[in-house]
């Protein structure tokens, strides 16, 4: 299982958030999907790899490295890398293992792994290098932007830089946010309109598809947790 999972933003405008974590035993969880790349570094005893893993269509079964510890890089949608396709890495992964002390190859060059405290000294290092691009077109129909474009060519744009169509991202932000919504306990007739989705029915179908539960699964597993908290509430007053 994972624990001490923790999240922060960071200063640099090519990354979206910085994660770390780390693992107790092994075992599986369901990977949601994602319309961002990332990098992962995850050490595991005396191995160290380096993950590109890429946007995720839908939901899926991962496995938990046992005994590991994770840092994770989660970059903008509009940031890519020129020398790597992203179509290789989209719903898959890319592991570049340690070739010295703590360093590894990447395109040619030695990089030393990095950690919580210098993520924005090694992004600012591949952006110098080159090796990161920003795509301002791409962040600006994100953002609502008008572009003196045709549609077919944004498409091309984002199947490029995201790996993605524009239509495939916002669905799969759209049921990321309504898991969100249901988590905080947002009634599902609520959600499915606060959202725009068609009727519930169109809803359950995105969020399976996208998060691998149905609106009725997640507000029984927030019951099921309340229930869990209120026991533990109840046993903890008792020795008071």
């Amino acid at each position: 299982m994972i624990v001490n999972l923790e999240e922060r933003s960071s200063d640099s405008p090519f990354v979206e958030s910085i994660y770390w974590a780390r693992s107790v035993g092994g075992g599986s969880f369901t990977s949601i999907a994602a319309s961002q790349w990332e990098m992962v570094i995850t050490k595991q005893k005396e191995k160290v790899t380096l993950s590109l893993r890429g946007p995720e269509t839908k939901a899926s079964s991962a496995s938990i490295p046992e005994d590991a510890e994770f840092l994770g890089i989660t970059f903008k949608h509009s940031i890519f890398m020129p020398s790597l396709s992203i179509n290789k890495i989209v719903d898959n992964e890319i592991h570049i293992p340690k070739t010295g002390e703590d360093s590894f190859q990447l395109f040619g060059d030695t990089w030393e792994f990095p950690n919580c405290e210098n993520v924005e000294v090694f992004i600012n290092r591949l952006i110098r290098k080159d090796m990161l691009a920003h795509d301002k077109i791409v962040d600006d129909v994100l953002c609502g932007k008008k572009q003196d474009m045709s549609l077919r060519s944004i498409q091309r744009r984002f199947l490029h830089v995201t790996g993605l169509t524009y239509k495939t991202i916002k669905q799969i932000e759209r049921a990321r946010e309504a898991l969100s919504l249901l988590q905080k306990g947002t009634p599902i007739l609520d959600t499915t309109y606060q959202l725009g989705y068609f009727d519930q029915s169109h809803f359950a179908h995105s969020l399976r598809l996208y998060t691998g539960k149905t609106p009725t699964q997640v507000l029984q597993a927030n019951s099921q947790n309340n229930v869990v908290f209120l026991q533990d509430e109840i046993h903890s007053q008792s020795y008071d």
